[in-house]
């Protein structure tokens, strides 16, 4: 039994697709780095969180922030998807033929020749097959809360150990994550519109509890 295929993200079009992924993603992992950096950064920047909002409301914040980082991502996502399906269905090729060309992950369709390019095809190939895991579009909205309930509080980077304020340090890791997402340049299979989903979740609701006291 594959628990990537049942838990983690998949993209809607992928027949390894469930609903229920937009909670489970934010249990699976891809690596033990992985989880003990996720989990470091909830111990770090969640304690404070919970402590002043309690257990109920952090869990209540904590998973909203990692189910609407799932949605977020899966609507750039889907939006990418779509733009390259077009090219199928323009190609004159139905739906069966696209999901059994994506699954196989080649074609030899001369419907196709001189309708897409190689860097496309790669594209919604990875888009297809390529699932979310992780709690860090999670993270990524506690990381926000703690901005606004502490920006004073002094952050570093391991590789710049400069400490910042995190008024200042977490916009710039967003920014980053926004630049990167956008230009498609990534170092690793990072999910950075799930991250920026995180925190924009993150940021609507702990506003909007700091605005009326944390009333809940």
């Amino acid at each position: 039994m594959d628990l990537t295929n049942i838990f983690a993200l998949h993209l809607p079009e992928n027949n390894h697709f469930g609903i229920w992924q937009y909670l489970t993603h934010i249990f699976m992992h891809g690596s033990t780095i992985h989880i003990l950096f996720n989990m470091y950064g909830l111990w770090a920047f969640g304690s404070p969180l919970e402590q002043m909002w309690g257990k109920n409301k952090f869990l209540f914040f904590y998973f909203s922030a990692g189910i609407g980082a799932g949605l977020i991502y899966t609507l750039v996502n889907y939006y990418q998807f779509n733009g390259i399906y077009e090219i199928f269905v323009n190609a004159g090729l139905d739906q069966n033929e696209i999901i059994s060309i994506l699954e196989s992950g080649r074609t030899t369709d001369t419907r196709l020749t001189g309708a897409i390019t190689q860097e496309q095809f790669s594209e919604i190939v990875n888009l297809y097959h390529t699932p979310a895991v992780g709690a860090s579009g999670a993270i990524y909205g506690v990381l926000v809360a703690f901005g606004l309930a502490f920006p004073n509080a002094k952050l570093a980077m391991i590789f710049f150990p400069v400490p910042i304020a995190a008024k200042f340090f977490i916009p710039g890791m967003i920014l980053l994550d926004l630049f990167f997402g956008v230009t498609k340049y990534s170092v690793g299979n990072i999910a950075h519109f799930a991250h920026i989903g995180g925190a924009l979740i993150g940021f609507i609701i702990a506003w909007y509890w700091k605005k009326n006291q944390f009333k809940f």
